[in-house]
């Protein structure tokens, strides 16, 4: 499995609730919700667009583009258009220092 790799600060996100970051070169969308911080790839499985302005919605963020929906958790996609899940990461939080490796 692949080392932890540092990617942002708890300090970085302010009043925001997601940061664009890079792990191992590919575009990922770090979220926060309530204390929890949660990874996915940033790119629709459906068309390559990214998810960076899509809505976030019990657990889920929908596609600005066509609507398709992906589990925050696991990356599933739930509704069609898209059929594949996209990546998600696993997260630590050390002190005030995130750092994330893509899960199996």
């Amino acid at each position: 499995m692949p080392d932890f790799e540092e990617i942002a600060s708890t300090d970085e996100f302010g009043s925001l609730d997601r940061l664009e970051v890079f792990v191992d070169d590919v575009p990922v969308l770090l979220i926060r919700l309530n204390d929890q911080y949660l990874a996915i790839e940033d790119v629709c499985t459906h068309d390559g667009q990214p998810l960076t302005a899509g809505c976030i919605e019990n657990g889920e963020i929908v596609c600005p583009r066509h609507g398709a929906r992906f589990d925050l958790l696991t990356g599933k996609a739930l509704c069609m258009p898209a059929t594949k899940p996209i990546q998600t990461f696993e997260i630590e939080v050390r002190d005030s220092k995130i750092f994330a490796r893509p899960r199996d």
